[in-house]
């Protein structure tokens, strides 16, 4: 990726001869931001990225500037829970959503497609060519699985989510967005809303984010590569009800889409609430914390924050880059205590 771009914290840059340069004011650009976006377009296969202050800001911004008033949105069933509380939230101001199986054709009478590869955190695959084929613009929330895993601006999405605090940013220290576009337009669109509400990323953040993206495949491809061997294993436990992870199983569309690995989220199934907050209270490696997507191992129980939407035992697994047999011990012996 060459060279690292200093972190310029400059929010004003002088006019040349009275006219506007390549940065003039920070809420517009930046240096740090603009090559951290160049090198996340080169990972999509090409095309513009943005970066925003979170991926919720990047959310936002795309409805804005993709949906509106009497418009509805097509949302793949199983996405992430704060995507559905951010078009509830919108909803006074005209936004409708409906929710569909993301396994096959959106909806015909729908302004916006909304799917997740895969959906966080039932692990569920969208069928990318059935939701291009749709008219309507199609953004695809591809957070868990990486430009790495797979790339969907080249199966004919329109827009690429990302929350890049997660996988992208990799070390639980920036809060971040980006998304990802084939098309120049819907770009300019998306970057005007960006530009309006103040939801540019920081110099900061957006310097961390190109340090990351150069060990984003090794990162993603390691945690792959264990998160399949603990899925197998908590497959065949005792006390383990249910374990959903595109790896495990023969699924077409994620043979079809996740080349290289399933990724390094996974779930899975205690008998009830009690026993999973029993477990996530008893690892000792892999910590007991919110998000995902870092270079250590994380657990949670989801139904503290997404209630019946998900089974009341379901524990999130975001595996980190440590020894597989170290995290299966500490697995095993919180599993014990259920």
């Amino acid at each position: 990726m060459g060279q690292d771009t200093p972190i310029d914290r400059s929010t004003r840059w002088p006019y040349r001869d009275g006219e506007l340069g390549e940065f003039s004011y920070s809420r517009f650009d930046h240096p740090a931001g603009v090559a951290a976006e160049r090198a996340l377009a080169e990972l999509e296969g090409g095309g513009q990225a943005l970066l925003f202050a979170s991926g919720m800001a990047a959310a936002t911004a795309a409805v804005l500037a993709l949906s509106g008033p009497g418009k509805t949105i097509a949302l793949g069933e199983g996405c992430y829970y704060g995507t559905t509380k951010l078009f509830e939230l919108l909803e006074p101001w005209g936004v409708r959503f409906v929710q569909y199986d993301q396994a096959g054709p959106p909806p015909a009478d729908t302004d916006l497609v909304w799917i997740e590869l895969p959906g966080n955190p039932l692990l569920t695959v969208p069928d990318l060519e059935a939701a291009a084929a749709h008219p309507a613009p199609v953004v695809c929330d591809a957070t868990a699985a990486t430009p790495i895993l797979c790339r969907p601006l080249e199966h004919g999405v329109d827009v690429v989510l990302h929350s890049a605090t997660k996988y992208l940013g990799g070390h639980h220290d920036t809060l971040l967005g980006a998304l990802a576009f084939r098309d120049s337009e819907l770009h300019d669109r998306v970057k005007t809303v960006r530009m309006q509400t103040g939801a540019i990323a920081s110099p900061d953040s957006a310097w961390l984010l190109s340090r990351s993206l150069k060990t984003l495949e090794l990162r993603v491809l390691r945690q792959s590569e264990t998160a399949l061997e603990l899925a197998r294993r908590l497959a065949g436990h005792e006390r383990v009800e249910v374990v959903r992870y595109p790896g495990l199983g023969p699924d077409p569309l994620a043979a079809r889409y996740l080349h290289g690995g399933f990724g390094g989220l996974l779930s899975f199934d205690v008998a009830d609430a009690d026993a999973a907050r029993r477990v996530e209270t008893s690892t000792k490696l892999i910590a007991n914390a919110t998000s995902l997507g870092g270079v250590d191992t994380t657990i949670e129980g989801r139904f503290r924050w997404e209630g019946d939407r998900v089974p009341p035992g379901l524990l999130r697994l975001s595996v980190g880059v440590e020894d597989v047999e170290a995290l299966w011990a500490d697995l095993e012996q919180a599993l014990a205590q259920t």
